[in-house]
């Protein structure tokens, strides 16, 4: 009877062992070889700090699936913040999915290069830019395979995050009909774009591109250096016409992440002004 009992135990273990690894979300390389020119670098370990991530070599999408109930087609990439140093991952990456899940949309994390972080061989201008347009090329080529309606594939950037969006957004979107790889082929373009408390960098200087996509932008007005980025694309954005809404908070700070946090009310009710957002823009709407 005692080695009956051990034995049914050690088979619950090992089922449960068995049902956590199957819950482990996926992660896809950006390249199967690596990174263009840095593919010696490929195999060099990622660094996990709590919730945040660092040396980040073999760039990388996570993905979190909208529960099948609930899925209407919609996906968005997300980009955590950390000023090219680190990546929040859990407060800026996995939390914002888990949210997005329960409104149907499916989640892709980014995992880009970090310029910023000490001795880091990448660019600032040219790396996160290269990661964030491969990512968006990755996941419409593969739409299929998650159930995506390929006109409502977003991205939401928090902080340098916001940057990369900004660099994805108004950079370059069409493929190389030339390319080899036929990840290569498709366009890196997004259907809309979410930038919450973004920094300068991709922000054009002139005016932005005529097929930007609608946008929504949020952030704290006493976050100093980040109130700009969003007025400069928000003036940018009257001058074309385009549809775009912005959020602009008395108090707050930077770095808020989904609110629950802060001590501010409007701050941590933030996320119901996205969700609202993207319903009353059509986003949430079922594919046919």
């Amino acid at each position: 009877m005692k080695h009956r009992t051990l034995l049914l135990s050690l088979t619950l273990v090992l089922s449960m062992h068995g049902a956590l690894r199957a819950e482990e979300p996926q992660v896809i390389h950006l390249w199967e070889k690596g990174a263009p020119g840095f593919e010696k670098l490929k195999d060099e370990p990622e660094v996990m700090k709590g919730s945040s991530v660092t040396h980040v070599n073999n760039p990388s999408i996570t993905v979190f699936p909208a529960p099948k109930e609930k899925a209407n087609g919609a996906a968005i990439l997300i980009v955590p913040g950390g000023g090219h140093r680190q990546l929040g991952f859990g407060g800026e990456g996995v939390e914002p999915a888990k949210l997005l899940n329960e409104l149907g949309v499916t989640c892709f994390v980014l995992k880009h290069r970090l310029p910023r972080e000490e001795g880091s061989p990448y660019n600032l201008d040219i790396h996160p830019r290269q990661d964030g347009q491969r990512a968006m090329r990755v996941i419409r080529t593969r739409a299929a395979e998650w159930n995506l309606d390929t006109k409502r594939i977003g991205i939401l950037g928090f902080s340098a995050g916001g940057e990369v969006v900004a660099m994805v957004v108004y950079g370059p979107t069409a493929g190389d009909a030339g390319a080899a790889d036929v990840i290569d082929r498709a366009s890196c373009r997004a259907d809309f774009q979410i930038s919450i408390y973004p920094g300068p960098l991709g922000v054009p200087a002139g005016p932005i591109p005529a097929d930007s996509p609608p946008a929504f932008f949020l952030v704290a007005n006493d976050d100093t250096s980040h109130v700009k980025p969003i007025l400069d694309q928000l003036a940018q954005y009257e001058a074309a016409k385009l549809p775009v809404e912005v959020h602009l908070y008395a108090r707050g700070a930077h770095g808020f992440g989904m609110g629950g946090r802060s001590k501010f009310a409007s701050i941590k009710t933030w996320t119901q002004r996205m969700s609202d957002w993207l319903a009353d823009s059509g986003f949430l709407a079922a594919g046919k």
